[in-house]
């Protein structure tokens, strides 16, 4: 589990197919003696497995069911990708919580500007649609981002200095693909409606539950 702060941008190194899979190498800054074998990374918000490091390096084994499910696939050798550690018990959760399972990829359509902050406008995919409301929380490269504005077609998230400036989120153009994850709270809600209910939950019974 993660919060969807990010704690190092590091670079993608290398990206080596092995049949069905690919071995992942990233250079960070994150200090290699509270990094084990086994922990779990999330790299562009999705959870990785680390298999081997080293001061300064970390490699994953990724399949290639994740690859192609997200934009790791996509990212170039020497791109930079955000990283952060599994959540601890006992940690501050400053963003939401993020699971580190991507739902899909979509792109971005608009970099722009309001005033200080940055206005970045992404195509909503259909699967997320149910998922997704205004002021809610949502993992995009996984940053923990607030929705600002809505509608059926896409969404926008405004931030801050800080946020852009601390994450891989400045590569991002106009038809960059990014790995989106919806609130998990949100599709146990869906989830648990659509069973109890027998169909789909939409936007109105949402507002009506004070979401």
């Amino acid at each position: 589990m993660f919060t969807g702060l990010i704690e190092d941008v590091g670079e993608l190194t290398g990206r080596t197919p092995l049949g069905n899979a690919a071995k992942l190498a990233v250079r960070t800054s994150l200090p290699a003696r509270e990094i084990k074998l086994g922990d779990s990374i999330a790299v562009n918000g999705a959870c990785l497995t680390v298999e081997s490091v080293a001061e300064g390096m970390v490699r994953f084994h990724t399949l290639n069911e994740t690859l192609n499910r997200t934009n790791l696939g996509a990212v170039p050798v020497g791109g930079k990708v955000n990283l952060e550690r599994a959540l601890r018990f006992g940690d501050r959760l400053g963003g939401h919580l993020v699971s580190g399972h991507i739902d899909t990829t979509a792109p971005v359509l608009r970099v722009g500007h309001a005033g200080e902050d940055i206005v970045l406008t992404i195509a909503l995919p259909e699967a997320l649609r149910a998922l997704v409301i205004p002021k809610g929380s949502i993992a995009v490269n996984g940053v923990s981002l607030t929705i600002a504005d809505l509608d059926d077609a896409s969404f926008s998230l405004r931030i801050i200095p800080h946020t852009w400036q601390a994450t891989n989120l400045p590569q991002l153009a106009a038809g960059s693909p990014v790995n989106l994850e919806a609130d998990l709270v949100g599709k146990y809600i869906v989830r648990g409606h659509a069973l109890a209910a027998g169909s789909k939950l939409g936007m109105d019974d949402l507002h009506r539950a004070g979401f």
